[in-house]
């Protein structure tokens, strides 16, 4: 072959590929020199114009392969043939048959052809023409895959100014095709009339254009748009929201998100809402070099607030939102200031708590929006955390008034160098708190297995509340505490396999407490013997509380044919003096106490700082485990506490009754007890127990369980709590949640939760939900009725929410509620 012929083939290459073409050896399989060569060529030669557009590496090699060339000295035109081959700078060309025709400057490749760009981008056709530039072109019986998986089809593409393709009848999905049946339609695809790619835009327009599901059209837009399939953020409308209740009517939302730059954006959303008027929304997001925040507001002035007003059984009812203007304002931010400390934020503030609920900007089960400010330090054996916490309470019950507003500090600390061998810690901990009333709750409060509204009822009344009749869960005025606990243990093992771990623990607790008036009836009875009130007025209080004991275990393991057993009796003594000013110190974060088997040995088990225990105790139980060849693993743990001397701290309440009716409150304590199975590591049940020291009755029974068996999930929580008069339980409390889910399919899947309140025999949770998510779609559609948002004897809230995604496209939905959405 003649060496004009070589060139004009290397000529071939580099149009193909985007390169000035190479001078070529001999050899007609491969050519393999620098591109300056041809630079010798004629201006009009279509392979430096190509190399000033694409500015490609002149450097690189060119391989060419094929099973004969072909060269026309009539028509000055080029053939690779069969099973062509070229590659170059990361590009690829297959086809059957590649001619360059010198005269027209065109390049035409048919036959199977294939070309992978060097980003990745793959184009199949029949065959395909470029030009001398590449600027101009067009592709018959188009498709085009690119590498983030998404797909363009059409029956003509044309090239236009090197940077916009139209597809003629065009179709573009993000999913792949069946593996099965490439013919068979996508889950969803958009065809349309023409398909404008604007690569300098990075957009893609849709004229005269239906979405279809699974081959059948379900919506028509005359015009569309959206971003590049490669584009992350891109400034334009998203997809729409629409929402509905009884009171608001019918809205969508019609998101437009600007891109302002790569650090920061902006999303305005107005809400059209057919009895309302406009709702306005705002988002600001931006990101700098240690950190990002958000600031967020919605606000609208309401045209008939009068909606808000309820009338059911003859009772008018004036919900939160009979107001002119509503509104609330969101922020969350979080910067590192170097690689110990970070600084952040999460505020909401709202013109009245059912706003956010109303016009569906917030989740259906968040019931507060905590706000808080706080800094927080990690070193290698160190912790540190401050924060401000303001609580806005959403629920039925709340009133702002009650809320506290809390101040929070945090240290622990671990010694790098051990004292005697042993374990040097320190824990510190600053709590403050402001609040405007005082919150009482009825001991009658209507209380369910699952959870519980407290709300006063029965003999207590807020105009005159008593000790006996109400609980006092919050102080009205100011309250400071600082807490110290300095500990020291060390974990010996003998000979024989015994664990001795004596301990030594020093705590000091300073206050200063200004309770403002509380009601004259607000006083102690005998049925608390040697309780102290809690006191209006102002006071500084100061308690320290030392401590010594030891931990003594003796494991025993016994390997059998059948398995391993583990038997491990665990005793613990602790030495302290009695609890002092109990009922003084307000208790505000030590209200919970559960006891089980989770806090058997904790030295001092009240679950925060306001309360420590006192008096001496032995805490002793044995655990058992076997882990049986075949048949999974087996537990089980039984254990009690003992008041060896002095004041036993449970048996004095405080203003919350925290201790009594606990089963600490005896001398001996109740028994615990714990059991679990687990044969495979898809199945799993807990049970816990607490009976009654004196007669073994069972006081409190929790079981829970979940399973896994091929597509189906299952996890079930039951609950039977005996009643606890002094706490505010005056009947038994006994419910069920069961939550459950199948996979129908890979990608199909159906869910369900229900909850059951024995005591009340009725369902007060239900949900039910659907489904579907693969590479390209998703799918969500639930409803959910919940009686437990309003409260007691209320109309339940019943809600329908559907989400769908589209891959590359958005994600949008609706949601409507049914009933009530808020109260007084």
């Amino acid at each position: 072959m003649s060496t004009a012929a070589l060139l004009l083939l290397a000529g071939l290459v580099a149009a193909v590929a985007g390169v000035a073409p190479a001078a070529a050896q001999n050899s007609g399989v491969v050519g393999s020199q620098n591109a300056g060569t041809f630079g010798a060529q004629p201006s009009g030669a279509f392979g430096s114009n190509v190399l000033n557009a694409r500015k490609l590496d002149p450097n690189q090699k060119m391989l060419v392969t094929a099973d004969q060339l072909e060269y026309d000295y009539q028509k000055e035109t080029v053939a690779a043939v069969g099973n062509v081959q070229i590659y170059y700078d990361g590009s690829a060309l297959e086809a059957n048959r590649v001619v360059l025709d010198r005269k027209a400057n065109t390049l035409v490749a048919t036959g199977n052809v294939r070309l992978k760009d060097k980003d990745g981008k793959i184009v199949t056709a029949d065959n395909l023409q470029l030009t001398q530039d590449f600027k101009q072109g067009f592709i018959d019986s188009l498709r085009l895959d690119t590498p983030d998986k998404t797909h363009f089809a059409a029956t003509r593409a044309d090239r236009q100014d090197g940077n916009v393709t139209v597809f003629q009848n065009g179709v573009y999905t993000a999913c792949e095709p069946c593996k099965d049946d490439p013919s068979k339609p996508p889950l969803w695809q958009i065809k349309a009339k023409k398909i404008i790619h604007n690569e300098d835009q990075q957009m893609v327009y849709y004229q005269d254009a239906w979405v279809e599901f699974f081959g059948f059209p379900v919506a028509y837009f005359p015009y569309l748009s959206s971003p590049d399939p490669t584009v992350k953020r891109k400034t334009g409308f998203l997809m729409p929201e629409f929402f509905s209740s009884s009171q608001i009517g019918y809205a969508v939302a019609t998101p437009f998100f600007w891109n302002i730059a790569p650090d920061r954006d902006l999303t305005l959303t107005p809400a059209f809402v057919t009895q309302q008027g406009v709702l306005m929304q705002g988002e600001w997001r931006q990101r700098l070099a240690n950190g990002s925040y958000t600031i967020s507001a919605a606000g609208i002035m309401q045209e008939n607030k009068d909606d808000f007003i309820t009338t059911s059984n003859g009772v008018t009812s004036v919900l939160p939102g009979y107001r002119d203007d509503r509104g609330a304002i969101q922020s969350t931010g979080a910067f590192a200031l170097n690689q110990f400390w970070t600084f952040g934020w999460d505020g909401t503030i709202a013109s009245d708590r059912a706003f956010l609920r109303d016009y569906n900007l917030i989740g259906d089960t968040v019931t507060t929006k905590t706000s808080t400010v706080y800094l927080t330090g990690q070193g290698d054996r160190s912790f540190f955390d401050a924060r401000a916490l303001y609580f806005l309470g959403l629920g039925v019950t709340d009133n702002q008034n009650l809320q506290p507003i809390v101040g929070t500090v945090n240290y622990n600390k671990v010694w790098d160098k051990p004292l005697f061998g042993g374990e040097v810690g320190l824990k510190v901990n600053l709590n403050t708190l402001s609040r405007d009333q005082a919150d009482f709750i009825g001991t009658s409060e209507v209380t369910s297995a699952v959870g519980s509204v407290g709300v006063p009822t029965g003999a207590c009344t807020l105009l005159n509340p008593t000790a006996k009749e109400c609980l006092l869960r919050g102080m009205p005025g100011d309250y400071t505490r600082l807490s110290g606990d300095l500990y020291w243990k060390k974990t010996i093992t003998d000979t024989i396999g015994q664990q001795w771990t004596p301990f030594v623990t020093a705590r000091v607790d300073v206050a200063s407490v200004n309770v403002d008036a509380l009601p004259s009836s607000y006083t102690f009875g005998p049925t608390f013997p040697g309780q102290n009130p809690l006191q209006s007025g102002s006071d500084d209080l100061i308690r320290a509380m030392p401590a010594v004991g030891v931990d003594y275990k003796y494991p025993f393991i016994s390997a059998e044919s059948w398995g391993t057993q583990t038997i491990e009796p665990r005793v613990q003594v602790i030495l302290r003096p009695n609890e002092t000013d109990i009922g003084k110190f307000p208790n505000e974060d030590a209200q919970s106490l559960v006891f089980d088997d989770t806090n058997l040995f904790e030295i001092n088990k009240y679950s925060g700082y306001d309360r420590v225990e006192g008096g001496s105790r032995v805490n002793y139980g044995v655990t058992y485990s076997a882990a049986i060849n075949g048949a999974g693993l087996f537990t089980a743990m039984l254990g009690q506490s003992y008041s060896l001397f002095g004041k036993n701290s449970f048996a004095y309440g405080d203003m919350a009754n925290t201790g009594l009716e606990s089963g600490l409150e005896t001398t001996a304590s109740d028994y615990i007890a714990k059991l679990g199975y687990s044969p495979t590591k898809n199945f799993e049940i807990v049970t816990r127990f607490r009976f009654d020291e004196a007669n073994f009755s069972l006081q409190r029974f929790e079981l829970q369980g979940r399973a896994e068996i091929d597509r189906f999930n299952i996890a079930v929580t039951y609950g039977r709590y005996e009643p606890q008069p002094l706490l505010g339980f005056y009947d038994t409390r006994e419910g069920i949640y069961t939550n459950a889910s199948y996979k129908l399919t890979d990608n199909w899947a159906v869910r369900g939760a229900i909850r059951y309140d024995f005591a009340a025999g009725d369902i007060d949770y239900t949900l039910l939900g659907l489904s579907y998510i693969d590479d390209c779609f998703t799918l969500a559609l639930n409803y959910i009725s919940d009686y437990t948002l309003n409260g007691p004897n209320a109309a339940p809230v019943n809600k329908v929410m559907f989400r769908i995604g589209l891959r590359t496209l958005g994600e949008g939905g609706f949601s409507t509620s049914f009933g009530s959405e808020s109260s007084n």
